[in-house]
């Protein structure tokens, strides 16, 4: 051993689309060799940029944590727009590979309100534990109105909408910026006490 683990990830699973190089294409999953933990990213374009993705990953990578990514064919657009082109969604198949893992990281923009219904929509039938990182600021009250479970808020009247959970949120991440290092660490933290609370 010369003191460090490898992780073996596939990187592709299918033909990148659109703007981005890497991992950070439209459509494309990189699966690691444990499925303990899935990255989703929204799809990039001209106002959606990917770019702390690949440094999120590889700020987990380096703490040991098995990480998956996944880029949504559809994701940068208006959420909740479904007769317009060009509009949020996630795919079954997504929904599927989401699941597959015991914790998802999804990382969303700036605009509070996109924030709350792309990741409602998201976890409406994924049902897994998330840790949200977005650049706009936004807590457990904001997601919990818009019918999504969360840890410690929950939805008014019950009217939850999700399968899935919200653990944890770390904002201040900008798209398009290199994140800092105290960014990571809360990340790396915070993904670590909930991967602990999953298993306990």
């Amino acid at each position: 051993m010369f003191d460090r683990e490898t992780q073996v990830v596939d990187c592709r699973h299918g033909m990148g689309l659109g703007r981005g190089g890497g991992l950070a294409q439209r459509g494309t999953l990189s699966e690691t060799g444990r499925p303990d933990v899935i990255t989703v990213a929204m799809s990039p374009g001209r106002r959606h940029i990917t770019k702390p993705i690949c440094e999120l990953t590889y700020g987990m990578r380096r703490e040991d944590i098995q990480v998956s990514v996944l880029v949504l064919n559809s994701g940068s657009g208006i959420p909740d727009t479904p007769m317009r082109s060009g509009a949020f969604g996630i795919t079954p198949e997504e929904v599927a590979q989401i699941s597959r893992h015991k914790l998802a990281v999804i990382h969303t923009g700036n605009i509070r309100d996109h924030v709350v219904k792309k990741v409602r929509e998201i976890l409406k039938d994924a049902e897994v534990p998330a840790i949200i990182v977005c650049q706009t600021k936004i807590d457990f009250e904001d997601f919990a109105k818009g019918g999504i479970k969360t840890k410690f808020v929950k939805p008014k009247n019950n009217e939850t909408l999700t399968k899935g959970k919200v653990m944890d949120i770390v904002s201040g991440v900008t798209r398009g910026e290199s994140c800092s290092r105290d960014k990571l660490n809360e990340l790396v933290k915070s993904v670590k006490n909930t991967m602990r609370s999953i298993d306990n």
